[in-house]
């Protein structure tokens, strides 16, 4: 035992030596080799071979989210990643996934405020039936009122598990709703009971027809490949996929700034109450949104964070916190909740939210935490190269989001050359009375203590 608590203690040492010794040039990963074509129907096409292992993943990121849709037509993309499932010309209704599995492989989907993304990973041989499957569905999709019907059913349900039954699960809808004022970020991804209720089948018919067409798409294949092989396949299956009769529209409503502090008082039936404390800050890329990503680590990632220290362990005015930082294609909010403890007050929790994002505005943050964050951020990225999922994922994500496909590479060396001095600057240029949201949510009366 002796030997055992001995060799423990040395490799806890060396991860605190590890820790604090600056990062350096050397550990950075390789460059992602890549081809980016596009087809002359506007598809984007990104290659990335990697032979390592016999696998190859195929993923393809529409250019619509959430953000995309009007008032009264909320959760049309969720829906429609949903729909993408339910059978084309050549496909039958989940089948698409049925048939990946079948050959060894998986697939699935995600949609988000920005895009929404299929994605499939499965053995290399069968690359050309990924590629013939993605293209049938693009260009063919099955649509039919009984279908539609079931699904939004599907759907609804959802909705009720993951939103409004379980405690605080309502919390990011209304943290959303009240921080913006006309951004389509307000509403929730998987949209509202009343909106899906209202949807009617020549809405996503429509829906599908605007966004689902080649020129607001993005196709990734990542993996065991020959390029030229690729390309022609390519060509074949989505070359052929006509291109859109009309431009996809970009006209997003913009949030205005804000120039004073909101303050909104909710009732919901949760058994303690919340305080949320809320900023606006800059989109994905933009040159802040790398000291606030290294101020969120600081101040809201975790147990370690200055927020859960103070607001747990020192004060015990909460019963936990947490924060989060949604940097996105467009400009987005920095927030902090904190669930208060029983017998301790609302005013005493906001006031003690508050004074922590006035500290990073006088004080900035540590060398020490800068350095943590640099190295997490490192491992992250580093570790995020391992598969070749992930490898296609952060090419995507360059392209479609950042809309510099180089940034998948880049970004690594702008994040490491975040100052002690960046941070404070962001902080006292974003963290202001004039952008903040301040909501406090107490349990309605009948709700359970």
């Amino acid at each position: 035992m002796r030997k055992v608590s001995t060799a423990l203690f040395a490799l806890i040492a060396l991860g605190t030596v590890l820790w604090l010794v600056p990062l350096q040039a050397a550990v950075r990963p390789p460059k992602l080799q890549y081809q980016r074509l596009v087809l002359p129907n506007g598809l984007v096409v990104i290659l990335h071979e990697d032979k390592s292992t016999p696998i190859v993943h195929v993923e393809l990121q529409y250019h619509v989210g959430s953000k995309n849709e009007k008032p009264g037509r909320t959760g049309f993309a969720h829906f429609f990643e949903h729909l993408m499932f339910k059978g084309s010309k050549n496909v039958e209704p989940e089948q698409h996934t049925s048939i990946v599995a079948s050959v060894g492989g998986q697939a699935n989907a995600y949609t988000n405020e920005d895009q929404t993304v299929f994605w499939q990973t499965l053995p290399a041989q069968y690359l050309p039936l990924a590629l013939w499957m993605e293209a049938d569905r693009m260009a063919t999709l099955r649509i039919d009122e009984k279908t539609f019907v079931s699904e939004r059913e599907v759907v609804k349900e959802e909705r009720r598990m993951r939103i409004e039954n379980p405690p605080f699960g309502l919390l990011n809808e209304l943290i959303t709703f009240h921080a913006f004022d006309v951004h389509p970020y307000k509403y929730p991804v998987i949209g509202s009971m009343t909106d899906l209720n209202a949807a009617t089948i020549d809405d996503v018919r429509d829906f599908y027809k605007t966004y689902y067409v080649p020129e607001n798409a993005t196709l990734l294949i990542a993996g065991d490949f020959d390029t030229d092989v690729v390309v022609s396949l390519v060509n074949q299956y989505f070359g052929r996929v006509a291109k859109a009769a009309t431009p996809v529209p970009r006209d997003i409503p913009q949030e205005p700034p804000h120039k004073k502090e909101k303050r909104v008082t909710l009732e919901q039936p949760w058994p303690l109450p919340a305080v949320v404390v809320a900023y606006h800050v800059p989109y994905n890329g933009h040159p802040d949104s790398y000291p606030m990503f290294v101020m969120s680590k600081t101040l809201s990632d975790g147990q370690t964070s200055r927020i859960y220290r103070k607001l747990v362990y020192e004060t015990g005015l909460a019963l936990t916190v947490f924060g989060s930082s949604s940097f996105q294609e467009q400009p987005g909010i920095f927030y902090a909740v904190a669930i208060v403890n029983p017998g301790q007050s609302p005013q005493a929790v906001e006031k003690a939210l508050i004074a922590e994002f006035d500290k990073l505005k006088v004080d900035g943050i540590t060398d020490r935490e800068l350095q943590r964050a640099k190295n997490q951020f490192s491992r992250d990225y580093i570790v995020s190269r391992l598969s070749i999922k992930e490898k296609a994922s952060q090419l995507g994500h360059a392209e479609v989001i950042q809309k510099d496909i180089s940034s998948a590479d880049g970004e690594y060396d702008t994040f490491l050359k975040v100052s002690l001095e960046d941070c404070k600057r962001t902080a006292k240029q974003y963290f202001v009375p004039e952008t903040r949201l301040v909501m406090t949510i107490m349990p309605s009366r009948g709700a359970k203590q």
